[in-house]
């Protein structure tokens, strides 16, 4: 008996140390991305355009990094805090923690170079060598061509500095803040496609992330069909959104519309007649950000409709809107 109990006491001190081998691995020696490199983005106007329409339209970063008007459909930015940051997720939207989108005005971002904005945006580690968690699509922007990430670093560098308090810092649940460290990957950037090529519609939708929000998910892990939907954002009074299925499906998707309808369905949101309604409490909400991707060129639009409609059909109709029991 005393030999057996030596036996387990020593596997046990085995796997504890074992077990703590393996965590200092993960938290010294992840992220394996390199450190950042010694750059300076030029802040030409052409470059700070293409910026403004990346982070606003495209990639909309300031859907996350500003503070949107939930009283509004679709939740519109506020007026004067794009860049300031504060949306926040967390475990009721099936997140892994709380995380909080950070302001990245000059005024949060004077501390940072060039280069560490850089590697933030591409391989998601923070400047102090970090991991982010990927609710920031990273992943997807580590393929954006070089000087598309160059144009959104020039264009944050031109906003007006939004002084705000700090934010609260993220909180991640066991083992996702291990696991997390083993994300980040060195940039793996692509030549922007010309307008009109084969794979240009893949590089706009890529940057644009539509991916992330139209599959469903649970904790960070896709469980669904790419782009069939079925991702549910919970909202605080108990209703739930469903993300709608953007496949060719001729009922469960989009297989009916033809670009028009589908490019259509984005500007209506910019015509000059539109005002976002008022969302009484209760009734159906959406965090497509629609007054953001309805400023995408109709050429992007369609681009991103072209490259839908080549897809696998999925069947699988989503109930979009659950109300609060």
């Amino acid at each position: 008996m005393k030999l057996l109990l030596k036996i387990l006491g020593i596997l046990l001190v085995l796997v504890v140390l074992a077990g703590l081998g393996g965590y200092l691995y993960l938290t010294r020696a992840l992220p394996d991305v390199d450190a950042p490199a010694d750059l300076k983005v030029e802040l030409t106007p052409d470059r700070i355009e293409r910026g403004r329409y990346l982070a606003n339209s495209v990639c909309v970063c300031m859907d996350c990094h500003a503070q949107r008007d939930w009283s509004l459909f679709a939740g519109p930015p506020k007026p004067g805090t794009l860049g300031a940051g504060g949306d926040k997720f967390d475990r009721t939207m099936q997140f892994p923690g709380e995380f909080h989108a950070r302001n990245i005005t000059p005024f949060g971002l004077k501390d940072w170079t060039d280069g560490e904005l850089y590697r933030a945006i591409t391989s998601g580690v923070s400047r102090d060598g970090h991991p982010f968690f990927p609710v920031m699509p990273y992943p997807n922007y580590n393929r954006m061509a070089t000087e598309d990430v160059y144009a959104i670093i020039a264009y944050l560098r031109s906003l007006d500095p939004i002084t705000t308090a700090p934010f609260p810092e993220s909180v991640i649940d066991f083992p996702v803040n291990l696991i997390m460290r083993t994300v980040p990957e060195p940039a793996r950037p692509m030549e922007r496609p010309a307008p009109g090529d084969a794979q240009y519609g893949a590089y706009v939708i890529n940057a644009a992330a539509c991916i992330e929000c139209h599959t469903n998910t649970v904790q960070g892990e896709r469980i669904g069909e790419p782009y069939a939907g079925g991702f549910a954002f919970n909202f605080p009074d108990g209703s739930v959104l469903r993300s709608a299925n953007i496949t060719p499906h001729s009922t469960d998707g989009i297989g009916s519309w033809d670009k028009a309808t589908f490019i259509r369905k984005f500007k209506q949101y910019t015509d000059s007649t539109y005002v976002p309604e008022r969302v009484a409490p209760g009734a159906f909400q959406t965090v497509m950000p629609w007054s953001m991707y309805a400023t995408m060129t109709e050429q992007d639009l369609g681009a991103i409709y072209d490259y839908l409609a080549a897809l696998k059909p999925v069947a699988g109709k989503v109930e979009k809107w659950t109300p609060a029991p």
